[in-house]
């Protein structure tokens, strides 16, 4: 029994597709790795930090000793040859010049590269945990293998450590297998520790970084967690079109329009375009100069040893800039009188869809006519707002995750919301235990505390009038927008609802019909809708739910009002025509959770590319 039981604990597997073993297969053992000591393995991954550990020479006989030094020479003089240390120490002290010279004087056989270990720590990027790797100078030389980032593979045994440190487990290489070296000077990853904002601009080597790793690894088990939910649950998965020709949430302000005529539009003339006129007494062409000045500038800053202040800085006054520059050039476009191109000068019969199309906001219209045929439906992929704002909760292209239910009410639809939020909390707490313990020791200590409130703690239901009337009656604090009825709640209003007053997750329900699609069921006061929006602390809104309109003469009135244009609903309101039932859902923001569940106060360093307003980088 002992032995089957031992023989259990020596087993490891293989990454089905390579002869490499994952790391975490092996530092993710609750033995942390004992049980596979004395195992031949093949691992591999990239080199976080590294240490060098130089081997004693050994004693030389005497006779291999080489020549022998003068008689002359005294034994202080004999100890300064052999020992620079001490040679050091003494001419600190005064030695006189007559041994220094005759110290000269002495031919000493060239000696070769004193033999040592290279001691990395190795990461794959499958758990938090690092693996010790040794490499003898005789496998490859230190220069090699130590820089940070080198990835490296190698054959070799797991063995217990044979220095005093905190690891379980370490690996000897036999054989190297593969080096892949780095430029230290170019590498933007060889200095420790880069705050998450410098690394944007290198969004293609950042999850090497622990950090950003434990953050993507978290992404992904709140992925797993969304799909399990919904196929647990009875959902169908169903993929909506990226390219849309209907204006799923109404406003023109919002959207990115998709387009392949303008290649073929006419060019302005040389004669119209505008030189860089002074305006309010700044010229543009030289805050562009500025703006090319102060890039330099970082990016020195980037490559050598200066402090983190003077680089923020340097970063905070380069944004700045580029601000000024913009608005600078939207004052410049509309005093010039210049026409701009507009959408209305093209002949969308001859783009490549023969129409106007869109990158699409949300889903969910397209949803609900699966939802009319199949019952439950989700969705979950990228949406797109052209919002110019510098949120760092929201960007320009977001991934939600969007579901219908056919037969069902708004208080279903709230339901379902606050159980999917609980299970995908508790998945993350249940399934990421290693890289909560690492953001909770490195970016912030209460985030599993923040999760548990998801799971344990109730919701706080209110309607937007009640909201707005509590937020009046705040007096200790001055909002920069001013809550009135029919005006939406920001993030600051939202903030301060969830975080200082109610201090838990909060439901704000029954918006003004203005603030919402036109398709969203109007309530009996003629005023709201049926709508609600789940905000938790730190985050903002999570959720953004409804019931949609199933009365086709509501449908109609509310597109006439809002001025939209009705041919692109046809299909829409076709449906409300033949077997139409009550349908209702909500489209879950899937990166503020991201936020939420790792710390990270920004969603740019949550998604592996982010698309923000004025940066679309790799």
């Amino acid at each position: 029994m002992e032995s089957e039981q031992s023989h259990d604990e020596g087993q490891i597997g293989h990454f089905k597709y390579s002869k490499r073993v994952v790391l975490t297969t092996i530092l993710g053992r609750p033995d942390g790795g004992l049980g596979l000591i004395g195992r031949r393995v093949i691992v591999g991954g990239w080199v976080k930090s590294s240490r060098e550990f130089r081997k004693l020479e050994p004693k030389v006989q005497a006779a291999n000793a080489g020549p022998m030094p003068p008689k002359d020479i005294s034994c202080v003089e004999v100890l300064q040859t052999r020992l620079p240390f001490f040679r050091s120490i003494i001419k600190a002290f005064g030695g006189d010049q007559r041994v220094k010279d005759k110290l000269d004087t002495i031919a000493l056989p060239h000696k070769p590269p004193q033999p040592s270990i290279s001691i990395l720590q190795i990461s794959d990027g499958s758990c938090v945990a690092s693996l010790m790797v040794l490499v003898d100078s005789a496998l490859a030389p230190p220069s090699q293998v130590m820089p940070t980032g080198v990835c490296i593979l190698a054959e070799g045994i797991l063995q217990k450590p044979l220095l005093q440190d905190k690891a379980t487990i370490e690996f000897k290489a036999e054989e190297i297998i593969h080096i892949g070296m780095v430029d230290q000077d170019r590498y933007p990853l060889s200095k420790k520790r880069l705050p998450l904002e410098n690394l944007r601009d290198y969004a293609h080597f950042r999850p090497r970084t622990t950090t950003v790793a434990s953050v993507m690894r978290i992404r992904n088990a709140l992925t797993q967690a969304t799909h399990n939910f919904f196929q647990e649950n009875g959902f169908l998965y169903v993929q909506v079109p990226i390219i849309t020709t209907t204006n799923c949430e109404g406003s023109t302000e919002n959207i990115f329009q998709v387009t392949t005529l303008l290649d073929n539009h006419k060019q302005i003339k040389k004669d119209d375009q505008i030189p860089d006129d002074d305006f309010d007494g700044v010229k543009l062409g030289i805050i562009k100069d500025s703006i090319q000045e102060k890039s330099k500038k970082i990016e020195e800053l980037k490559r050598t040893d200066s402090n983190k202040e003077a680089l923020a800085a340097a970063i905070h006054d380069l944004k700045k800039t580029t601000e000024l520059a913009s608005q600078l050039e939207a004052k410049q476009k509309r005093k010039s009188g210049r026409k701009s191109i507009e959408t209305n000068d093209f002949k969308f019969s001859e783009d490549f869809f023969s129409c106007k199309t869109y990158l699409t906001g949300s889903g969910r219209m397209h949803l609900e006519s699966y939802a009319l045929a199949l019952g439950n439906v989700y969705s979950f992929g990228p949406r797109f707002h052209a919002n110019r704002s510098y949120s760092k909760k929201l960007l320009a292209e977001m991934w939600l995750a969007e579901l219908e239910m056919a037969f069902s009410e708004m208080q279903d639809s709230m339901e379902c919301a606050i159980d999917f939020l609980k299970f995908i909390c508790k998945w993350i707490l249940d399934n990421c235990v290693d890289d909560l313990k690492f953001i909770s020791k490195r970016i912030d200590k209460l985030v599993v505390d923040h999760l548990q409130l998801i799971v344990t703690g109730p919701f706080e239901k209110v309607s937007y009038t009640e909201a707005v009337k509590v937020l009046k009656q705040v007096t200790e604090k001055k909002f920069e927008t001013k809550v009135e009825w029919g005006v939406s709640l920001n993030e600051e209003h939202e903030g301060y609802l969830a975080e200082e007053i109610y201090k838990k997750p909060l439901i704000i329900y029954n918006h003004p019909k203005e603030l919402k699609p036109f398709n969203v069921r109007l309530n009996d006061d003629g005023k709201t809708v049926d709508s609600f929006d789940i905000i938790v602390p730190k985050v903002g809104t999570l959720i953004k739910g409804s019931q949609s309109e199933e009365r086709l003469n509501m449908l109609t009135t509310r597109i006439k009002e809002m001025g939209l244009e009705k041919k692109q609903y046809e299909w829409y309101l076709d449906l409300h025509k033949h077997g139409n039932v009550k349908c209702c859902g909500f489209s879950f923001m899937f990166d503020p959770l991201v936020l939420y569940a790792t710390g990270i106060n920004d969603a740019r360093d949550a998604v592996p590319f982010p698309r923000s307003f004025g940066k679309a980088n790799n």
